[in-house]
């Protein structure tokens, strides 16, 4: 096996330092960043999983009693899941999963760990937790056990939580999956340059394409997020070129392309990516492209792909509330946007389903509601245009001038090319409030 050189992430001091540590490099799990689209580290590819799939099917054929390969199996379907955005594989790999533990459960912390990597999968974050903290009691050295309790804290918003876990996963399994769960912290937190040295120390430690491919991604990302178009372009070319298979590469190039104005380019990369990967973000950012374009007989069937995506999802099990609530809000359902951000609100109170209830809450009309919620989302200081953009309007509509002004400079000052749909209202609001403060 390769030994590799890691850089230690100390995220409770807040500073990064980079240590020279050796270790075995083991198979690294995925990792959950941010909804509605959870990226997943390492994931391989659909035909490499496919043939561990086969080969673990062949195993248990001859050997039915083998707990370890059940719960390699139940979690490759996970993966498998995830990578190809079929969520029908979700109970497939519970099958397997509970097969294994019902072969040995009270120390059985890999199949543990496959279930609370699929309750994550499916947003069913309190029972990740919960598996995530029996998983620990058994094997407490484990980086995965770990990586799966920070996905879910995260998500439940709590963020203190979530930093102890990444914390102990650093610890234990210093590598690309604990630095990317750091990476996200720090991006959260609104320090994006510990976000980005992050990735850079899990890009130093990338050898299999997928794994480059995917920190190249996430430095795209990051890019974008800030506003850089042109370095995003450059980092998502960089993930696509590594591994032409890594799907989420072309999703980042159609976004990017859209922000310099190469819209041919765009649609091309997002048709092709939206064929192979029907994720229902990334199909609803397709056709409000085409929207924009006027070309609005195409975008519907986008949006129709979206909402038949969510069927699929309640079907399987998993839920994706706040890609449904900024969908419905952003195309004239807001009751129906208001009803799914509340039901997610009651279930966990994260940043996300912060700005997703505030935004459904306006576009209803209820505005004083909406404020306080959305002051909420702003409180880790997360640099997100969008979000900024969201309490802006707000204030506008309930004519605080002066802070809507401050929210939109605020927006187009972190990513002008935040939303093809909201980005050039933003503009618009902005120039009618007199320009930046």
């Amino acid at each position: 096996m390769r030994a590799a050189r890691v850089g230690v992430i100390t995220l409770l001091s807040g500073v990064i330092v980079l240590v020279a540590a050796v270790v075995l490099p083991g198979a690294v799990n995925g990792t959950q960043r941010q909804s509605p689209a959870p990226a997943q580290l390492g994931e391989g590819h659909g035909s490499a999983l496919e043939a561990g799939i086969r080969a673990a099917q062949n195993r248990l054929n001859d050997v039915p009693g083998d707990w370890d390969t059940w719960a390699q199996l139940g979690s490759a379907y996970v993966q498998l899941a995830r990578i190809s955005a079929d969520p029908s594989y979700y109970p497939r790999a519970e099958e397997a999963l509970r097969r294994s533990l019902d072969l040995r459960a009270e120390t059985n912390w890999q199949a543990m760990v496959g279930m609370g990597a699929l309750a994550n999968a499916r947003h069913d974050f309190r029972a990740a937790v919960d598996w995530g903290q029996r998983a620990a009691a058994v094997n407490s050295y484990g980086g995965s056990v770990h990586g799966v309790l920070a996905d879910a804290l995260t998500q439940l918003g709590d963020y203190a939580g979530a930093r102890d876990a990444i914390q102990r996963m650093l610890d234990v399994q210093p590598g690309i999956a604990s630095f990317a769960r750091a990476s996200y912290h720090w991006e959260l937190h609104g320090d994006n340059e510990r976000a980005r040295h992050a990735l850079e120390a899990a890009l130093a430690d990338a050898a299999d394409p997928s794994d480059v491919a995917f920190c190249r991604y996430y430095l795209g990302e990051l890019a974008f997020n800030r506003g850089d178009a042109n370095e995003a372009l450059t980092q998502y070319q960089a993930a696509h070129d590594a591994d032409p298979r890594y799907r989420l590469a072309r999703a980042g190039l159609a976004k990017a392309y859209a922000a310099v104005g190469r819209t041919d380019d765009a649609l091309r990369e997002y048709e092709a990516t939206t064929a192979a990967l029907p994720v229902p973000s990334i199909l609803a950012e397709y056709g409000d492209l085409l929207t924009v374009l006027g070309r609005t007989s195409e975008a519907q069937r986008q949006y129709d792909l979206v909402k038949a995506q969510h069927g699929l999802l309640a079907a399987n099990g998993a839920t994706d509330r706040i890609t449904e609530t900024l969908f419905l809000a952003d195309h004239g359902q807001p009751a129906d946007a208001v009803a799914a951000a509340q039901a997610e609100w009651s279930a966990r109170k994260n940043v996300e389903v912060a700005d997703a209830l505030a935004w459904a809450l306006h576009q209803a009309g209820r505005d004083a509601e909406a404020l306080p919620i959305a002051d909420q989302a702003a409180g880790l200081g997360w640099r997100n245009a969008t979000f900024s953009y969201h309490r802006a309007t707000i204030r506008y509509a309930l004519g605080d001038l002066a802070g809507a002004r401050s929210d939109v400079a605020l927006a187009m000052s972190i990513n002008p090319h935040f939303s093809v749909l909201y980005a050039p209202d933003a503009a618009r609001l902005l120039a009618q409030l007199g320009g930046p403060p």
